[in-house]
């Protein structure tokens, strides 16, 4: 018989954790320009996941209504800073409140729905909302809004590692909390988790809303930061499936495995593009491909089952999902 692999002990965990927010954080002193841009993009796509896997993690409910978050959250940064000439954190605090206000409203109509039909119902809402903002004058149309420049990548870099921060503390919370215990209930059976006295309608929203608060800080930044905002970006639906991809690949329902998607896959991105820039596209989708198929439960569950099944965990997740 093979030894039962021992856990990693929850210090090593820590200090681990530690020592990467430090190399983190020294990024803008000790790399150059290039390296804080990517880490600006890493660290906001690793927060946008983060932020999906509250939801579509925990919850279980696969929500493509998070890139209407991220334009909320842009939106309401850009109007407060190009038309009321309010500073950057008060337009990043108007673009939260709209973006929880309208999570709210929306989860209580939509989180009735299940399974696809709820994924279907927030996919159409980024079409809508860029209709909407295209014919309106105070979001500036179909041309978009110019915000002021700002040079100082140093200063995005250290708010993005801090929003991901933030994000990754709740979301932990989340993991040891009676919330996350009731999100959990609800992703695996909805209707026992009800009947058990989970107010399964409050948690959704609640987790729909939290999704939404960081997901909108990220664009709030990111808005700033790029200096130009339009509708079809910032409502881009594509950035909800990166966001997805990115927090399945590292392990839904899991504090870490969402970053440790978002960095992995945008480095290989990143690669594919610089050494071989016209099959890029498809060699990244064929690594999401194959990560899918053989580990369906991301980075995380592969690093814990690998060790005590070794090869035999690849074939145990084809024949589990009947591939």
């Amino acid at each position: 018989m093979s030894a039962k692999a021992s856990p990693v002990k929850p210090y090593i965990i820590r200090g681990a954790v530690g020592a990467v927010l430090i190399a983190l954080a020294s990024v803008p002193w000790l790399g150059n320009a290039s390296l804080v841009q990517f880490g600006i993009t890493t660290l906001l796509l690793a927060t946008l996941a983060q932020s999906w896997n509250i939801i579509g993690g925990y919850a279980g409910y696969a929500s493509f209504g998070n890139s209407v978050f991220y334009g909320l959250g842009s939106y309401g940064t850009a109007i407060a800073m190009t038309q009321w000439h309010w500073p950057f954190a008060a337009g990043l605090v108007v673009g939260a409140l709209v973006a929880v206000a309208f999570a709210f409203a929306l989860g209580l109509a939509v989180l009735r729905l299940r399974g696809h039909y709820f994924s279907i119902c927030t996919l159409a809402l980024a079409e809508v909302m860029i209709a909407i903002v295209s014919n309106l004058d105070i979001a500036g149309r179909n041309t978009g809004l110019v915000l002021p420049l700002l040079r100082g990548d140093a200063l995005f870099y250290e708010l993005a590692l801090g929003l991901l921060a933030a994000t990754t503390l709740c979301v932990w919370w989340i993991a040891r909390s009676r919330f996350g215990f009731g999100l959990v209930a609800i992703r695996e059976n909805e209707a026992a988790a009800a009947v058990m006295g989970v107010d399964t309608t409050l948690y959704k929203v609640l987790a729909f809303a939290l999704s939404g608060f960081f997901t909108s800080l990220a664009g709030g930044i990111h808005a700033y930061w790029i200096t130009f905002l339009d509708p079809a970006s910032a409502f881009d639906i594509g950035l909800n499936v990166k966001m997805m991809i990115m927090a399945v690949f590292g392990g839904p329902g899991s504090v870490l495995g969402p970053v440790a998607g978002a960095f992995l896959l945008s480095a290989v991105s990143e690669v594919l593009s610089t050494e071989i820039s016209t099959l890029a596209g498809l060699f990244f989708g064929v690594v999401i491909v194959v990560a899918v198929v053989f580990m369906p439960r991301g980075l995380v569950d592969f690093g814990y089952r690998f060790r005590r099944l070794g090869l035999r965990y690849f074939a145990e997740n084809l024949r589990a999902h009947r591939l």
